[in-house]
């Protein structure tokens, strides 16, 4: 079209209304020009704004310190899901109890939007279901081996209680065998009594009252608050549990009773993990398998490197156990096993009769 317009310029007459023309077509096209320079602006700056206001951000939290076998699980978590959606979702974590929710507050404390989900003491959660006191039933399990089946056998039993209740179960860690933290040696079934003990959950503190100790159940700060005030003396946990938490300070004997080998629970509000796209929820899935297996990995060296430490921290660890205790222990326990089973249902009964007879 240009060379048809230049043409006449060689003839005066014609020369202005070719350059009149020429001005028209320019103007004409540059508000058009400018209309889709802005429209392809306003859409990037759209896209980006709406790529930042749609990441995802959970806060989840535990009540025990970082060098814990429950907040490592997290910390792994919040690794492998970062990388899975490759920052989409990201994973904030708060440990040693910061939040101020215990394992046994955590469900409510979800539901009400203070937290995105955490890492709950499934023991402590047996007051939402009898099912999920299923871990901590005294002296079931003896090996990770039939832990790890026990758990994936009652996993759906697990995850139906929670969903009843507006959370998604994520994955399980497995802890390692519980034992008697005392401040003074135990020496055999004469000493329970002598016991003012802080037990872990309901089963437990009714097989520790049993056995003759004065038992109850504490959530963690509130046991370490009794522990540094001399009201208790002695404490049900792991070497995990009391090695992180430095209980060598004050009970310095260490009686490996095998109690059970409970496990923690990592869960997320149902409702949060729905608003994900369904490739975002196969990502997050994808990660919370690896952390389970990654936890049953660390699971394989944790007692022996849990017993090292606390030997380096002056623990005095009695393994085996005296054999009057554990047979009182033992005597103890079946009362609250067969009160748990009433209350638990077919299903995991017959869970619990499978782990007996393997």
């Amino acid at each position: 079209m240009l060379p048809d317009l230049l043409l006449p310029m060689r003839y005066p007459a014609q020369r202005i209304r070719a350059i009149l023309v020429l001005a028209a077509l320019i103007l004409s096209v540059a508000p058009a020009a400018a209309q889709v320079t802005s429209q392809d602006a306003s859409q990037v700056t759209s896209e980006v704004s709406s790529q930042v206001t749609s990441q995802v951000a959970w806060r989840m939290t535990t009540e025990y310190p970082e060098n814990n076998i429950s907040a490592i699980g997290l910390a792994t978590f919040a690794s492998r899901v970062s990388d899975r959606t490759h920052g989409f979702v990201t994973v904030t974590n708060a440990f040693d109890n910061q939040l101020k929710i215990n394992s046994g507050e955590m469900p409510r404390a979800a539901l009400d939007g203070r937290i995105a989900g955490g890492d709950a003491f499934a023991g402590a959660l047996s007051g939402l279901d009898p099912v999920l006191g299923l871990s901590t039933l005294p002296f079931l399990v003896q090996s990770v081996d039939l832990a790890r089946a026990t758990n994936l056998r009652a996993r759906p039993l697990y995850e139906k209680v929670l969903a009843a209740r507006g959370l998604k179960l994520l994955y399980v860690t497995i802890w390692p065998a519980t034992g008697l933290w005392s401040e003074r040696s135990l020496e055999g079934a004469d000493d329970l009594p002598k016991l003012n003990l802080r037990a872990y959950d309901a089963n437990s503190t009714d097989v520790m009252r049993a056995a003759g100790a004065n038992a109850q159940f504490l959530p963690m700060d509130a046991a370490l608050a009794g522990l540094r005030e001399h009201r208790l003396n002695a404490f049900l946990t792991s070497g995990d549990g009391g090695a992180g938490r430095k209980l060598w300070d004050f009970l310095p004997h260490f009686t490996a009773i095998n109690y059970a080998m409970p496990i923690s629970i990592a869960f997320v509000r149902s409702d949060a993990f729905a608003e994900l796209s369904e490739p975002m929820q196969r990502e997050v899935l994808a990660a919370a398998a690896e952390t389970e297996q990654s936890q049953l990995a660390l699971l394989t060296h944790r007692t022996s490197e849990n017993y090292a430490r606390m030997r380096d921290n002056g623990v005095h660890i009695a393994e085996p156990a005296p054999a009057s205790l554990v047979t009182e222990l033992r005597k103890a326990a079946t009362g609250a096993i067969t009160a748990w089973e009433t209350r638990a249902g077919a299903e995991a009964t017959a869970i619990v009769e499978w782990a007996r007879q393997q």
